[in-house]
């Protein structure tokens, strides 16, 4: 199948490079005309200008839009959409605020195009993981994208399979899921990254308990000096806590057991907040998720090793790297 990449940062590019392994055929686009050149050089078909990138998509198009939520994605969204044609569809991978995607899908649905909204988690391990993804928009166009999303998805790999799943079907077993209309693909993205923000700071909370478990203030016969690198490791063993985010966490401690090249100032991405506020809209209670936004916040004024430890995983898992101190992510 043929699709158009805008985006090669390090998510779209290695998405491209997983397309092209899989057959298809991609056009790929970026502000940065290195990134193409590398692509082109890989088997993508370059680009110059999204005028040049729309001219070598056959009708109806598919284009896949990786780049930052935000303005980023919005001015890229109507560029594209001056470019295309009726029947043709736009497909937004970002973490764009799912609000968003419901006016977008609207306001290209008077033009005749199609949109679609893929939360897409994997990160840099993208390419050889595959990407979890999470679909929103018309189910027949969705459906139209199957053989994309299969070749992006993990597939069942080595997961074992949820007992009594045997006969229920659908795609969520491969790693990709339709989630609903307009919005619901980012809307399920959102929550899903709300989630991982209370895992990382209960990891990153547990952990500074035992780096501080040889405090002087404590009675000497309950100080312990404890290898923090070796209880990451045990609890990957059967643990009842054990995750790709422990996996990762392993790994950040056996690499620097002090983690002395972070400085502890952690950055949020925007979807934590968004989840605090589609919680507070529904009135639901989340606690947990508010606090380990909050210490997020927090982060950025003085740091601790469990910020850190946050900071770790988040360049673990997505190539996050810290900004400047004092700083707001959005």
């Amino acid at each position: 199948m043929q699709i158009g990449m805008v985006g090669l940062g390090k998510m779209g590019g290695n998405m491209v490079r997983r397309l092209l392994r899989g057959g298809h055929e991609c056009v790929v686009s970026d502000l940065n005309s290195a990134n193409v050149q590398q692509l082109a050089g890989e088997g993508a078909k370059g680009s110059e200008s999204l005028k040049d990138f729309a001219a070598q998509l056959k009708a109806p198009r598919v284009v896949w839009v990786m780049v930052p939520a935000g303005d980023p994605t919005e001015q890229t969204v109507m560029a594209l959409a001056d470019e295309m044609q009726r029947g043709d569809i736009i497909i937004d991978g970002g973490n764009s605020y799912f609000k968003d995607d419901v006016r977008r899908s609207k306001k290209l649905s008077e033009r005749g195009i199609q949109y679609v909204d893929v939360g897409t988690s994997g990160g840099v391990w993208g390419l050889e993981r595959g990407y979890c993804m999470m679909i929103g928009g018309p189910r027949p166009v969705v459906e139209r994208l199957d053989p994309i999303f299969r070749t992006l998805a993990p597939g069942m790999g080595s997961t074992p399979r949820t007992p009594g799943r045997e006969t229920t079907g659908g795609t969520a077993e491969d790693g990709y899921l339709y989630c609903g209309p307009a919005g619901a693909g980012h809307f399920v993205k959102m929550v899903h990254n709300g989630i991982e923000y209370g895992l990382m700071q209960a990891y990153a909370e547990g952990f500074d308990i035992f780096r501080n478990a040889s405090s002087q203030a404590l009675p000497e016969e309950i100080r312990y000096q404890l290898n923090l690198a070796d209880i990451a490791e045990v609890w990957r063993r059967g643990s009842v806590v054990g995750s790709w985010l422990l996996d990762l966490t392993a790994m950040a401690l056996v690499e620097n057991p002090s983690l002395s090249n972070y400085t502890g100032a952690v950055q949020d991405s925007g979807e934590g907040r968004w989840t605090i506020l589609a919680a507070i809209e529904e009135a639901v209670p989340a606690e947990v998720l508010s606090a380990a936004l909050y210490a997020r916040f927090r982060s950025r004024q003085d740091h601790t090793f469990a910020e850190k430890m946050l900071s770790a995983m988040r360049q673990k898992f997505g190539g996050h790297l810290e900004t400047s101190g004092g700083s707001r992510g959005k």
